[in-house]
């Protein structure tokens, strides 16, 4: 799904100037087949390769990139779990509530089907007001095709917290690669509380 077409079906857009990895530099695009075919004689590469690629019948098609969910995880209370496959209205019009303060991540699951996607990057814009109150681009890396769905989770967050800081915040969320193709776009909306609800 292009960036515009995603943008349009979700009604949430984040600005595309977003942080770059300092260093980094996004590799050459490659099939599947010409990356099996590179180095056959370094045995230890070979093993590498079939670790990160497994047994999975790969290079038939496309590239395509599922994400399939987000969690909200601290140890607070149980995760709540947003699914990102259905209507993404839903998961934007249902607040949860957060305690101030608290200490959370966020597990993002997707499923990579044909190719090898290179430099996944999560990105979160946090408003309050209409306000912009925080900015997140995260690397989350390069993964192979596979049966299984991936999991990243991100590093540790802290809530805001105090009574200046409780009341509604929405938080835009993109899913990027190196060719800066929009795999998904989705907004999710919380509110910051004294205690959980």
């Amino acid at each position: 799904m292009s960036e515009e077409a995603a943008s349009a079906a979700t009604g949430c857009e984040i600005n595309s100037d977003e942080e770059e990895t300092p260093g980094y530099t996004a590799p050459a695009m490659k099939t599947v087949e010409e990356l099996a075919e590179l180095d056959k004689d370094d045995e230890a590469l070979v093993k590498y390769k079939k670790t990160l690629l497994g047994d999975v019948e790969t290079g038939t098609g496309d590239l395509k990139v599922t994400v399939l969910s987000m969690t909200f995880l601290t140890d607070e209370r149980e995760p709540i779990v947003f699914d990102l496959t259905g209507d993404l209205n839903a998961v934007k019009n249902n607040p949860i509530t957060i305690k101030d303060g608290c200490e959370y991540k966020l597990k993002i699951v997707f499923k990579v089907e044909n190719q090898i996607v290179s430099g996944l990057r999560f990105h979160q814009v946090i408003s309050r007001k209409g306000l912009k109150v925080e900015k997140q681009s995260i690397m989350v890396g390069s993964y192979g095709p596979r049966e299984e769905a991936h999991e990243f989770i991100t590093p540790v967050e802290e809530a805001p917290k105090g009574m200046i800081a409780r009341g509604k915040y929405k938080a835009k969320c993109k899913f990027t690669d190196d060719d800066e193709i929009a795999w998904l776009q989705w907004e999710w909306t919380f509110n910051i509380d004294k205690d959980w609800h």
